[in-house]
Order: C-alpha cells, then structure tokens, then sequence
C-alpha cells in the first residue's frame, strides 16, 4: 500500500513555534498579550470557588449567553475547549469524503486524516476566490476558514451556502469572524441542519492558554460530536470566559476592537507596500498574506533582527517565499518595516 504523501509535520505547524520568547510577535493572530482588564477581573473573582467542580448552571448559563448573542437556541450551542477540540471532534461523524478549501488552517485536515477520513484538497489560486462547483460532488463534508487564514479572505455568504448539497455537511471556521466589523458573512445566525459553525475566543480575547471556543449547529449533530466527552469537559474558568464575552457589552467592545484593526490594518497594508512587499488584498481578517523573494531567508533575518513573522508554506497551495503578519498597531509595524529594511529586502 502507498505511503501518504502528506507531510503531517507541516499540518501540524503554527505560528507559536515561529514566535520565540524575546520576539516581537508578528507570527501568531492572538490580540494582545493578556485579555482586558474586565475580564481578567471576572476570571480572578472565580479563583476561590476552584475548589468545587464545574456546575451544571454554569454550563447552561454559558450556553444561553452563548446563544443569545447569536440568536439561536441553547441546545443548538456546544461549548468546546478551544477550536481545536472541535476540530478533533469532526471524524465522529464519519464523513465518507472531506474536501478542505485550501490555503487555509491546517488543523482541520489533521485531524481528519489522523482518524483515517478520506480528505480530498480543494486548493484556490489567487485571488483565492471559491467556485462551489469546484468542491467534489461526492464530498458529505467540505470544510473552510471565513475569514480565511492565511489569505485574510472573506467569502460571501450566498457562496458558502451555495455548497450545501442533500447528505452534505458544511463546516465554517469562523475563528477570526469577531475581528470583522459587523461580522458582514456570518453563518452563525443560521439555524440549518447541514451548516456546522465554530467560533473561537483565542484571538480577539487574548485566551490561547485558557482553551475556549464553541459549535454552533443542528443539535442531532452536536449529540453527535459531543459523544463520548468526559465529564466537566471545560472548567469553570472557561465557562466564565464563554458567559463573560458572549455578553452584549462585551460583543460592543470586540466590534469597536474590530474597527480598530480595519484602520492598522489598512495602515499596515499601506506601509508594507512602499517597502515592495506584495500584501494580498483585498484583506478583512487580523492578519496579511505577504509575498517576497526569498522568503525562507527574510524570516531568518527578521527572527534575528528580533521579529517573528509567520512561515506560510505549511499551508497547502502556499511556498516557501509566503510569510504571515499578524496585524499591530503602528510602533510595532514601524519595527517590522525597520528590520525588513535592514534585512535587504
């Protein structure tokens, strides 16, 4: 039998290991180094009741919070320990054939492939615009990024739902969707049978070392991928993050968060173009898509010259001279823009 071709090094690769202790981090998406202060408060105010177990009010209370803020039902709403999980969770529903829109997150695929599902790899060109048609017709399960990582692309919602097909189930990532003003081509809101949702609250909230995020869907297939977990799956400081954010005044922050990162992102986009650097556009997500000469050895200077950006090529349909940057604000973008001039792009 042949062996897999696929490289699982490169699935399994993520901007964490580019940023090394003592860069500037322009290699992971994560929005500051530690949440806001309110809710760096709230979490504390849980550290005396550790002592007990995970309540089954607070798991509903997340829940309904959760559900409002998207206007579904708490039984359409499975809380997960970060995105991740919920990718893992995938293969439980058996999939006969996954077509994975490419270049995008990889560890939906490993995940996959790890549990011996047959993956088929639906990979864009630039502008990396998705054409359905080009999805299998055989494929029950196709899964994409929207906003897409690494590109910044965001795909409209009548081509999303244009996948759907009777036996298919539609997985949207919608990790970076909180970053986007309006949150414009959301599926969350959807209450279909076949549109599986997943959010993340790593990026916008500062809580990659806490694991939080959730499913939103038809609740015969949260049964399902929710089979099998272990009691208390998430903590009561996860829960209290979950309940804390899905809270309206806390969705009111993240836009105007988000609006914030429209205006350095475009400022960004604008400063990296005057060094040479081919930026993809149009971008909506907290990240850019860099294309440069030499990109292998550009990330080697700038690590030296103390920046961490983002290797790309692990990302299928993407090379070695492709570089991700996470979106900052103007005194680190003049730190980047100062070492790629120094670096001799």
């Amino acid at each position: 039998m042949p062996s897999d071709p696929v490289d699982h090094a490169k699935l399994r690769h993520h901007g964490d290991v580019d940023a090394r202790p003592g860069l500037l981090d322009f290699a992971v998406n994560v929005q500051g180094s530690a949440p806001p202060r309110w809710l760096r408060e709230r979490l504390a105010a849980c550290l005396t009741d550790l002592g007990r177990y995970p309540s089954a009010d607070a798991e509903s209370a997340a829940r309904a919070a959760v559900a409002a803020r998207h206007g579904r039902a708490p039984e359409e709403v499975l809380l997960l320990a970060g995105a991740a999980e919920g990718f893992a969770m995938l293969p439980r529903l058996t999939p006969r054939l996954a077509a994975v829109i490419h270049p995008s997150f990889t560890e939906p695929e490993l995940a996959l492939r790890e549990a011996d599902v047959p993956v088929t790899r639906v990979v864009l060109e630039p502008p990396y615009t998705l054409d359905p048609a080009a999805v299998p017709a055989d494929a029950d399960m196709v899964v994409l990024g929207n906003p897409t990582n690494p590109t910044s692309v965001l795909h409209p919602t009548d081509t999303l739902r244009a996948l759907r097909r009777p036996g298919r189930l539609v997985v949207v990532d919608e990790a970076f969707t909180d970053a986007v003003v309006g949150e414009p081509e959301s599926l969350a809101a959807d209450a279909t049978q076949d549109v599986l949702v997943l959010r993340s609250l790593t990026k916008t909230w500062a809580l990659a070392g806490l694991r939080c995020g959730y499913f939103l869907g038809a609740p015969e297939v949260l049964a399902r991928l929710g089979h099998g977990r272990p009691h208390w799956p998430l903590g009561s400081l996860q829960l209290e993050a979950i309940t804390a954010t899905a809270a309206p005044d806390a969705v009111a922050w993240a836009q105007q968060r988000a609006a914030v990162i429209a205006r350095e992102r475009a400022a960004m986009i604008g400063r990296l173009t005057a060094l040479g650097v081919d930026v993809h556009t149009p971008a909506h997500g907290p990240f850019l898509l860099l294309r440069v000469p030499d990109g292998e050895l550009l990330r080697k200077h700038l690590a030296d010259l103390g920046v961490a950006v983002r290797r790309a090529d692990t990302f299928p349909g993407l090379g070695p001279n492709h570089l991700r940057v996470a979106v900052r604000g103007a005194a680190e973008v003049d730190r980047l823009v100062e070492a790629i001039e120094r670096a001799g792009l």
